[in-house]
C-alpha cells in the first residue's frame, strides 16, 4: 500500500542519531541515495533501489515551506518487529536517544491478546510504535 512516510525534523543530525540507533534495534538500515542530487537533505531507512523504482521507506527531511517541522494530533507510525525483545530494544533505543515514553513495552489485549507493543515520541514529537503479533518471550533485563 505504502510507498514511503516522511516526518519533518528539525534537526536532521540529531534525528538521524535517533533513528538509527531506533530502527537499527528493528534491524533496519539507512537507504544509499548518495548518487541522487534530488534527495539532497533527505535521510531515509529501509529499501531504496533502482532510483527509487523499488522503495519501502521512512524519510526526514525540513518542510518544504521552510517552517519549523510539528507534529500531527493523532499521527503515528507503527514498525513491525520481529520478537518481544526487538520491540523492548526500540522502546530503549528511544529513551537512550533522546525520545521519551508514549507507552511502555507490554503486552496490550484491547487490540489483541498477541499484541505486544511499545511506543515512543522522537525528539521532534513524532509518535512511533514497535508491534509484535504473536507470542514471543520477553528479553531478560
Amino acid at each position: 500500500m505504502f510507498t514511503y512516510a516522511c516526518l519533518g525534523s528539525n534537526d536532521l543530525q540529531r534525528a538521524a542519531a535517533f533513528y538509527d540507533a531506533v530502527l537499527g534495534a528493528l534491524g533496519l538500515t539507512r537507504c544509499t541515495v548518495a548518487a541522487e542530487d534530488q534527495q539532497d537533505g533527505w535521510i531515509g531507512w529501509g529499501t531504496y533501489a533502482d532510483d527509487g523504482r523499488e522503495e519501502l521507506a521512512l524519510w526526514l527531511c525540513p518542510p518544504f515551506d521552510g517552517r519549523p517541522a510539528s507534529v500531527g494530533n493523532g499521527s503515528m507510525l507503527a514498525f513491525k518487529a520481529a520478537s518481544w525483545a526487538q520491540v523492548e530494544q526500540f522502546h530503549r533505543a528511544a529513551l537512550a536517544h533522546g525520545g521519551s515514553c508514549a507507552g511502555a513495552p507490554g503486552l496490550r489485549p484491547q487490540y489483541n491478546p498477541d499484541f505486544y507493543a511499545a511506543y515512543v515520541r522522537d525528539p521532534d514529537g513524532h509518535k512511533l510504535a514497535a508491534v509484535c503479533r504473536g507470542f514471543t518471550t520477553a528479553a531478560q533485563a
